[in-house]
Order: structure tokens, then C-alpha cells, then sequence
């Protein structure tokens, strides 16, 4: 019999030799809360030096999927509390918004810790990316040593969607991914299936949905390498592979300007490049900026390193119009329909840009943790 402990939101059990984390908000495709990092945090850590389990896995609760991401709701409501936010695209550093004490950037540090120590486990990682598998969800599962996907999967990292960044080492895992994939995918947002999600390398193999349970037990008493390799199979073939050749050449642009400029010629002969086009125009232009940017830089970073940087931007996300208003278009009033500010890729200059990776005296992850 299995060991259980539950915290709400998050359960932990111990069955044979295999620990079990249940994200348990199904009702909200399991997102991520401060106190679920910090319990998952914890149990890891008491884990890795545990000698009766041998390996970890992470599962969603519910049929929905792992995770839908962060608990975005809740900072929308600290950012519109937060003083001095009157419109601005960005505020500058040492004005009132970054005096006050964000307890947004506490979570966010929880989380990157947590993608870290992730990375790094001493033992196996299992995750179970069966359904959504987005933003924060990448964060708990593609950084593991084992990543399984389902032909329910549908992961991705859709943050310029709500005027945000790729984070929870999404640009160093983005930055990593084939050619310019994961420019592609972390721009556009798009929901990736299970072969496309191997082809961009977050995701190692895929097994069918109904056989998870199966396996889950399996590992309770093998070790991962000799029981996955009997419930694996073939993915189909990933559309991001067979559109690798126009991808590059589009991403291959100096800019998020002139990579719109060529997917715009490229969508005379291929349809998918006239969808990303129409994708990147409804993006926030400072987003795709600084994602743009903050992906091509991860490429020569550490995985610590980009998490920093990530960090970094993610300060200043907190206290930007796009974020606030991306997330009351999209998950406030659904309203599908943000107004941007600045509205357009020519208005986002390069000082602008640069603004976001400044960082701010008080505000950086290695004062909230040692990584």
C-alpha cells in the first residue's frame, strides 16, 4: 500500500520504491500556486536523499491535462493593486511600482528554483504530459530526465499570447530545440503535439493515454529504463519537422520584423506560414521583442543562467500595461481583444528592449535564492 499525504492542491504518495506528485486543481487544469511549488519543493528535496525511493513522478489531477501553467489570475489582481501603474509600457527602474514589495516575484522564485532542482535531480524524473502542458507545466515537466507524452498532449509556451515572456527555463529549453523551432514556437505560442513536442526536444517518447495508469503502477516496482521501453510507440509524424526548411529561413531573420517580413512571402506557398504571420501580429509587440531576444541568448546560457535572465524580465513583465492587460483579454474578460502598448513592432525600440533585461537593484532571483 501506497504512503499519502495531501496539501490541498498538491498530494505527494510513496508507493513501492516510486514517490508520486498529484498536481490536484483539476478544475483548473492543475495552475501552479506559490504554496504548490513550495510543497513540491520540499518533498523533492526530501526525496533525493530518501533510500526508499528510487524514482519521482508528476501527474495532472482530472482529465484536462499536467498543468495549465501559473495561477495568472492572482497576480493580475496584485498588479492592478500595485501603485503607480497608470498605463506606461514599462515603468522606470526606482519609480514608486518597483519600491513595492511583490509577492508575485516570491512565487516566481519558488518556481525557478523548483525548474532547477528539477534539472538537476539526483534521480529519475518522470513526467506524464498528458493533455495541456503549458508555460509553467513545461516548467514541472521538460526539465525532467524523462518526459512522456500522450496523443492527448497538447504542451507549449503561449506567454506573448498575455503579453508575458517564455520563463520556467523555457528560453533555455527554446533556445536549444532545433534550427529555429523553438524561436517559432515560442513566438507564435502554439500548442504543440505529442511528435512535435519530441521534435523540439521537450519530450522524450509517447505512449497512449489509456496505459498511464498501467505504467504509473509498473514503476512502483521498476525502475523507469526497463518498464518505459514496453509501453512506448512511434509518434506520428511531427509537422514541425516536415516545416523545419521554411521555419529557418523565416527565423533566420536579425529581428521579429523582418522574420513577419519573410513569413509573409513564404505564405505565397505555404499555408502555415500565413497562419504564424497572422499569430505574431496578434501577439504583444513588446512581448515578441523581448522573447525574441531572451531565445536567442539563452542559446550560449546555463540553464541557472537563463533562469536569471528570465527573473530579470519577468520584473519588469509585472509591472508593464501588456501583462495586465493580456491577461484581463484573455483569462479576465475573454474578450480576446488586448490593446497593446506600444501597438506596433516599429514603436518597441531597442532601448525599450534593453529595459527589460536591466536588472533592478533588490529585485533579482539570487537575492530570493541561492542558485
Amino acid at each position: 500500500m501506497g504512503r499519502e499525504t495531501y496539501t490541498g492542491d498538491v498530494a505527494f504518495e510513496l508507493r513501492g520504491h516510486l514517490g508520486i506528485i498529484t498536481l490536484n486543481r483539476p478544475h483548473a487544469v492543475n495552475a501552479l500556486t506559490q504554496l504548490m511549488c513550495e510543497c513540491i519543493l520540499v518533498q523533492l528535496q526530501d526525496w533525493a536523499v530518501d533510500d526508499r525511493v528510487s524514482q519521482v513522478l508528476i501527474r495532472g489531477a482530472g482529465d484536462r491535462g499536467l498543468c495549465a501553467g501559473g495561477d495568472v489570475s492572482s497576480l493580475y489582481q496584485e498588479m492592478v493593486q500595485l501603485q503607480g501603474l497608470d498605463g506606461g509600457a514599462v515603468l522606470p527602474a526606482g519609480a514608486p511600482g518597483y519600491e513595492a514589495e511583490f509577492t508575485s516575484e516570491t512565487f516566481l522564485a519558488n518556481e525557478y528554483a523548483l525548474n532547477r532542482t528539477i534539472a538537476e535531480y539526483p534521480k529519475p524524473y518522470v513526467a506524464l504530459m498528458d493533455g495541456l502542458v503549458l508555460g509553467g507545466g513545461i516548467g514541472v515537466s521538460a526539465h525532467g530526465s524523462h518526459r512522456i507524452v500522450t496523443e492527448r498532449t497538447r504542451a507549449g509556451m503561449p506567454e506573448t499570447t498575455i503579453g508575458f515572456a517564455p520563463d520556467v527555463g523555457g528560453t533555455w529549453l527554446l533556445g536549444h530545440a532545433p534550427g529555429r523551432l523553438g524561436l517559432h514556437a515560442g513566438l507564435t505560442g502554439a500548442h504543440l503535439d505529442a511528435a512535435d513536442a519530441i521534435t523540439l526536444g521537450l519530450a522524450d517518447v509517447e505512449v497512449p493515454s489509456d496505459v498511464l495508469a498501467e505504467l504509473t503502477q509498473a514503476l512502483s516496482t521498476e525502475l523507469v529504463a526497463d518498464a518505459l521501453p514496453r509501453f512506448t510507440r512511434t509518434p506520428e509524424a511531427s509537422t514541425l519537422a516536415r516545416s523545419r526548411s521554411w521555419i529557418d529561413q523565416a527565423y533566420a531573420a536579425p529581428n521579429v520584423e523582418a522574420a513577419l517580413q519573410r513569413l509573409d512571402e513564404l505564405a505565397l506557398t505555404e499555408e502555415a506560414a500565413a497562419a504564424a504571420a497572422e499569430s505574431l501580429r496578434k501577439k504583444s509587440p513588446v512581448s515578441l521583442k523581448v522573447a525574441h531576444r531572451a531565445i536567442l541568448a539563452a542559446q550560449e546560457l546555463t540553464l541557472p543562467q537563463a533562469l536569471e535572465a528570465e527573473f530579470t524580465v519577468a520584473v519588469h513583465m509585472l509591472r508593464s500595461a501588456d501583462f495586465r492587460e493580456g491577461i484581463r483579454a484573455q483569462i479576465i474578460d475573454k474578450d480576446r481583444a488586448p490593446q497593446w502598448s506600444p501597438g506596433t513592432l516599429e514603436a518597441v525600440d531597442l532601448e525599450l528592449v534593453q529595459t527589460y533585461f536591466t536588472p533592478v537593484p533588490g529585485h533579482r532571483l539570487a537575492d530570493r535564492q541561492s542558485l
